[in-house]
């Protein structure tokens, strides 16, 4: 078993172009830094790598159990368009990254829509994007919607009702534009499912073992026991069914690792953090431009982190960094994990078409609302 894991792993270095360019940056970082070898591991978020790795399996296990092509299928006979289907499952992952933050949202929401795609001839990759740029939008909602809102919710002292008062503008009229352009971006086409077999194959035991683990896994993880929970995740799922494991997206993982060393390398470099003293943040409106187009360079949880050092108004940063997780595909770590998981290894074009117009426009909505209101 671990020679053809091996080989996997090493075809999916040869393909994956973004896992070669944080290699080769790692390598110049090296370099620069002169940071030693041994400090590497301790610049990497393990519980946030534990988390991921846990989400990754249990996903993948209710993805095997079959549950999700038998849901597919029921949604389907409830779609009546390839726009209804479009516009159901973006407001789904708009809604549940509110309260499950933006990555678990994605958990759910990538292998349903996978698994409708097989039955029916949806665009897929243009679905997982709008996808991304939904689950960005609506996790700016809450405090718990993604890491970056939980760091600032921290610092500004401020209630949970207090921070969606303030974020729920933003959040509103940029969902709403969302959701206009998903209605204009797919057809009224009608939507008939092209796999009438509805008797697919259901594991109900690894089905339940998923989703009992669910729940406790996300608790533990939310009291800091991230790698005990996946321990356990991993011990269940490979006693009642190996070959899970062997699936999981490993070279996400390692994609994550690589980004946590490398931002973190880069935003320490003394050229970064001069650049940054030097566009005098304690203005609001230096401080707005100042988090997107940061975000774009380093994504948008280590741009919170690095200008939090040079400002404490947390409502306009709240309003940056959010904006920023649109744009580059690296200006949301939510980003990433919805273009590994699409199918499409060219699916960061399609992002790169629709998502930087979308920047633009939220950048406007966030400068009006801030600053023009």
């Amino acid at each position: 078993m671990a020679e053809p894991l091996l080989q996997r792993a090493w075809q999916a270095l040869r393909k994956d172009t973004f896992l070669q360019i944080l290699l080769l940056g790692l390598v110049a970082l090296s370099f620069a830094t002169h940071t030693p070898l041994p400090a590497y591991p301790g610049l990497v978020d393990w519980p946030t790598i534990a988390a991921l790795t846990g989400l990754l399996a249990l996903t993948k296990a209710v993805e095997t159990s079959g549950a999700l092509h038998r849901l597919g299928h029921w949604l389907v006979a409830y779609m009546t368009s390839e726009r209804a289907a479009a516009l159901c499952l973006v407001s789904a992952a708009a809604v549940l990254s509110t309260v499950l933050t933006n990555d678990v949202a994605l958990f759910v929401i990538v292998p349903l829509t996978l698994g409708i795609c097989r039955i029916t001839p949806l665009p897929t990759t243009r679905l997982v994007v709008f996808e991304a740029l939904a689950v960005n939008a609506g996790s700016a909602l809450t405090p718990i919607g993604n890491p970056q809102n939980l760091f600032l919710w921290q610092l500004s002292g401020s209630s949970f009702g207090g921070f969606v008062w303030h974020m729920l503008p933003l959040v509103a009229v940029v969902t709403l534009l969302l959701l206009a352009v998903t209605a204009l971006a797919f057809s009224s086409r009608a939507l008939e499912a092209t796999d009438p077999d509805t008797q697919h194959p259901l594991d109900r035991r690894l089905l339940g073992a998923s989703l009992l683990l669910y729940p406790v896994f996300l608790v533990l993880t939310d009291l800091h026991y991230a790698p005990w929970a996946l321990v356990a995740v991993l011990l269940c799922l490979g006693v009642l069914h190996w070959r899970v494991l062997a699936q999981i997206d490993w070279g996400l993982l390692l994609v994550f690792v690589l980004m946590f060393i490398d931002l973190r390398l880069l935003v320490g470099l003394d050229t970064v953090q001069h650049a940054l003293a030097g566009w005098a943040l304690a203005q609001p409106l230096h401080l707005f431009w100042a988090g997107i187009a940061t975000s774009q360079i380093v994504s948008n949880v280590p741009a919170a982190i690095a200008l939090a050092e040079f400002s404490k108004d947390w409502k306009v940063l709240a309003y940056a960094v959010n904006i920023g997780g649109f744009g580059l595909m690296v200006g949301s770590l939510a980003n990433l994990i919805a273009l590994r998981m699409a199918p499409d290894k060219r699916a960061w074009i399609s992002f790169h078409i629709w998502s930087p117009p979308f920047l633009a426009a939220s950048a406007a909505v966030g400068w009006l609302l801030l600053f023009a209101m």
